[in-house]
């Protein structure tokens, strides 16, 4: 088999079509690791899904801090009052 000297159709032909499979290839692998950032970024997405869930059932079954600190600020002046009175 001969080389096609450049100025040859032929070898023109054959050439670009080593460029267009290069390009191909290259085309499917930037396609296989775009498909990989997909599937990566709905896997976050439920993540967050869930952690957002489960953060607001936290939220909802937390103690009322506010409320029983007044409570027990109440009680404690209850109680003071009834030592003060009863001296």
């Amino acid at each position: 088999m001969t080389i096609p000297t450049p100025s040859d159709p032929a070898a023109v032909a054959v050439e670009l079509e080593k460029i267009r499979g290069t390009m191909a290839e290259g085309f499917a692998r930037v396609d296989g690791s775009l498909a990989l950032l997909v599937q990566r970024g709905d896997q976050i997405d439920r993540a967050l899904a869930d952690h957002e869930a489960r953060l607001d059932a936290l939220e909802r079954t937390r103690w009322p801090l506010p409320s029983l600190a007044a409570l027990v600020a109440l009680c404690g002046l209850l109680l003071s009052l009834i030592t003060y009175a009863t001296k």
